[in-house]
């Protein structure tokens, strides 16, 4: 009797947990499938050996990518799944990631309405080796986003960054004397500025983010430098079921994890020290979010959920590093790159150099006189963005436009296909011509949410305007020093990595002017 219910539990288990497996894995994926259509949505038909990826790029078929032709039209090679199906299917369009359902918006109006509605359209849930890179306030949702939002935003506040720009133009002046040393007798050399520019915003960001620990800080970005190489070259990252298992690479990524906090927290345990005995006057990110977040605290009570813990502090040190590091090497490469490929808007941003600063450091507000390079910068952004697409996840089931879609269910804002829509843009829009942002961003764009390098709305990237007054001191300090044009051995492969980069380096002819 006792031996027949055992057999009767386990039948009944087995029984439950293929019901779930057939619903996760047939029956929801078809239901809605039903459901996109009856709307008027179209897209290959759910299958079960879906393995797209919405990064569907060469780097993941070949493990070196094949340059190809000199064109800013690299959005058919970066995803090209969602750019064929957008080509097959049209605008009102979804594609398959796995069992997940997405519905690729493109429409400004739209897209409006997701950046804006926070609380509804959030953020998909890390799984598997990501969580290691993608963490602090980039990954929270809801009041937690809010309080560390609150908590960090004066550390990125203008009058704090200006206090910043002798770091930005020591970190410089190092590369430029580098450059020049490297130079033959008749002035030129050919560097791989790559390599170069990733260093720079490794040491730019170690400094404004540690201050007088920023040798510590250049270790601790190493390592963040392994944890993306480890991610991005594991073989199952897209592939749901296994993508969770421990693996060797998860192994490798929890170690290097565990040495990074704890360089971190040691850091910060000598920063709050110093500022206990009244020592550190230091203006560096950390201090200022340290600070911050005392206020907070004092201004509630000694609540643990109203300032942030140790451990979320250090998460937010990290995310400074990935998305200081990252956002800014990736604009100032793909800069040099099209500067390189035309010379005549290269002039054109020397001559402003010039007549704004002379052979002087940049000042902060001769910054904000550089027009012309700053339309250049909009529109290296525009063809080159740092990630290629945004996604969110429905909490609840809601209206969008004329779309009823359900809870659970994913919205893809492809930002590249946006950038370089010729509906939006003009026949132009895959063409290199800063002059389209002559009158802003506003004008351009006709008041529409179709140019969104850094998202947009409540949850626009925080660092925005750390990155673009960084790129302008370096851009403009290398004006001042050299010419440069693309070395005929650049070879063109931009590649999503942990953002989108030059997969061959980007080879350049330097002439000290």
């Amino acid at each position: 009797m006792e031996v027949s219910w055992v057999v009767s539990v386990i039948v009944s288990v087995i029984s439950l947990w293929a019901l779930h497996l057939l619903n996760s894995l047939w029956l929801r994926p078809k239901s809605l499938e039903r459901l996109l259509r009856a709307q008027g949505l179209q897209g290959d038909p759910y299958t079960l050996s879906q393995r797209h990826s919405l990064q569907t790029n060469t780097q993941h078929n070949h493990p070196k990518p094949q340059p190809f032709a000199l064109s800013n039209d690299v959005a058919p090679r970066l995803s090209s799944h969602l750019y064929q199906t957008i080509s097959k299917y049209g605008r009102n369009s979804f594609i398959w990631e796995g069992t997940t359902a997405k519905v690729i918006i493109s429409d400004p109006n739209q897209i409006h309405e997701v950046f804006n509605n926070i609380y509804d359209f959030q953020k998909q849930k890390l799984s598997g080796n990501v969580k290691f890179l993608k963490s602090g306030l980039v990954n929270y949702e809801g009041e937690q986003w809010a309080k560390h939002r609150r908590i960090i935003k004066p550390a990125f506040h203008l009058e704090k960054l200006k206090n910043m720009l002798p770091a930005f133009t020591l970190s410089c002046h190092d590369m430029v004397s580098v450059w020049k040393g490297m130079l033959s007798s008749d002035g030129t050399c050919e560097i791989d500025v790559w390599p170069f520019l990733q260093n720079l915003s490794c040491d730019i960001i170690s400094r404004t983010a540690f201050g007088s620990s920023y040798a510590e800080g250049i270790k601790i970005f190493r390592l963040l430098k392994m944890q993306g190489y480890l991610f991005m070259t594991e073989k199952y990252k897209n592939i749901p079921i296994l993508r969770i298992l421990p693996t060797s690479t998860s192994k490798k990524m929890k170690a290097i994890e565990r040495g990074i906090c704890d360089s971190i927290e040691g850091i910060i345990k000598k920063r709050e020290k110093a500022m206990k005995d009244g020592e550190s006057s230091n203006e560096d990110l950390l201090t200022i979010l340290l600070e911050s977040n005392r206020k907070e605290t004092q201004v509630h009570g000694y609540n643990r959920t109203v300032g942030m813990t140790k451990e979320e502090v250090i998460e937010e040190c990290k995310q400074f590093y990935l998305a200081g590091q990252e956002t800014t090497s990736t604009l100032l490469v793909w800069t040099m790159i099209l500067l390189g490929r035309y010379p005549e808007w290269q002039a054109k941003a020397r001559q402003e150099v010039l007549q704004v600063f002379g052979n002087q450091n940049p000042n902060f507000e001769g910054l904000r006189q550089l027009k012309i390079v700053t339309m250049i910068l909009y529109e290296v952004l525009r063809l080159y963005p740092p990630t290629i697409f945004f996604s969110r996840t429905l909490q609840k089931d809601m209206k969008l436009g004329n779309l009823s879609l359900p809870a659970g269910i994913s919205i893809t804002m492809p930002i590249i296909l946006i950038h370089h829509d010729v509906d939006i843009w003009g026949d132009d829009a895959k063409e290199f011509k800063p002059e389209r942002f002559s009158e802003g961003i506003a004008k351009v764009t006709k008041g529409q949410v179709s140019f969104f390098p850094f998202g947009w709305g409540p949850r626009i990237c925080i660092g925005q305007n750390f990155a673009l007054l960084e790129a302008k001191i370096v851009l403009s300090m290398l004006l001042q020093n050299f010419s440069f044009e693309l070395s005929p051995s650049y070879a063109h492969a931009p590649t999503i990595m942990l953002s989108l980069q030059p997969k061959h380096g980007a080879h350049i002819v330097l002439r000290k002017l």
